[in-house]
């Protein structure tokens, strides 16, 4: 009787303390969220205020309107040719990353090689430098090749960053996967490279599509490279475009129609992650699999 009397207590006190942490989870899950959601939430609600309201604090805009994006998108600002520089900029960056990253990726985690491990550290210490820290020698060989003011002269740059971190990625990707799939398609007659394009490239779909979302939208985001190479109008991307917004009000502050461009820029992105979401999560948590 006695051990059924303090059992109770027990059960009772551990199904408290199951309760709490569960409240803490989704108080913890909840705090993330508004952290993460509160700047895109604001900028869209800015974005839609009138330009004579652009400072109220309100929640929500009262009346709302759509002239800040009016102003965006009228002719004389060029936001439509800085969406497009941006676009073929991420686009060809995104390209060429994994084309050359998928081959070092796979040579990496599949050959054996003189100096392999310094090939491997070399790669991945070239990411760990800032990219400001490149910024004034590319500007000096850019010059002098008249590279300024083109496509060339902010692929590059992106993809001395890019490639690093897609090769360490892929690389860690292609490690999980059995050799014994190759050596099959090599013992049925395939050579290295067909056992790489018919097998492995399929199976590594996820990891290579993850790595090409990743590289995009960090392409598309770049500003410090976009915005020491280049200083045409018509060869800026939407991020310069953005921070050299005035729009259609003279010399006021153009905060709602910079807040307009932040959304027309952030959108589509936040778009692709949704609806690829789980392909992104398949090839984040493929790779840590066997």
């Amino acid at each position: 009787m006695t051990t059924l009397t303090t059992g109770r207590p027990r059960r009772r006190a551990s199904a408290t303390r199951s309760g709490v942490a569960v409240i803490l989870r989704y108080f913890g899950i909840a705090v993330i969220i508004v952290y993460c959601l509160a700047p895109f939430y604001w900028m869209v609600v800015s974005a839609f205020r009138r330009p004579s309201d652009q400072f109220q604090l309100s929640a929500l805009p009262r009346p709302w309107s759509t002239a800040n994006f009016s102003a965006v998108f009228k002719p004389d600002v060029g936001f439509e040719r800085a969406l497009l520089n941006s676009l073929v900029v991420a686009g060809i960056t995104t390209v060429i990353t994994l084309v050359i990253g998928t081959v070092a990726a796979y040579a990496l985690a599949r050959l054996e090689f003189r100096f392999k491990n310094l090939v491997a550290a070399v790669i991945i210490a070239t990411s760990m430098f800032p990219p400001i820290s490149i910024v004034v020698p590319l500007l000096k060989l850019f010059t002098d090749i008249k590279w300024i003011n083109t496509y060339q002269a902010m692929i590059v740059p992106s993809l001395s960053f890019a490639l690093p971190l897609a090769v360490w990625y892929l690389a860690s990707f292609f490690r999980q996967l059995p050799a014994e799939l190759e050596q099959a398609a090599m013992i049925d007659g395939c050579t290295r490279g067909q056992a790489f394009r018919k097998v492995i490239l399929p199976l590594a779909a996820p990891g290579v599509f993850t790595t090409a979302i990743i590289t995009f939208i960090a392409a598309w985001n770049d500003f410090i490279i976009a915005l020491s190479m280049v200083n045409k109008k018509d060869m800026q991307t939407a991020t310069v475009a953005i921070s050299r917004f005035t729009g259609a009000y003279g010399f006021d502050q153009p905060y709602g129609t910079q807040m307009a461009a932040g959304v027309v820029v952030t959108v589509p992105l936040v778009i692709a992650v949704l609806a690829f979401q789980r392909r992104i999560v398949t090839g984040l948590t493929a790779g840590g699999l066997k």
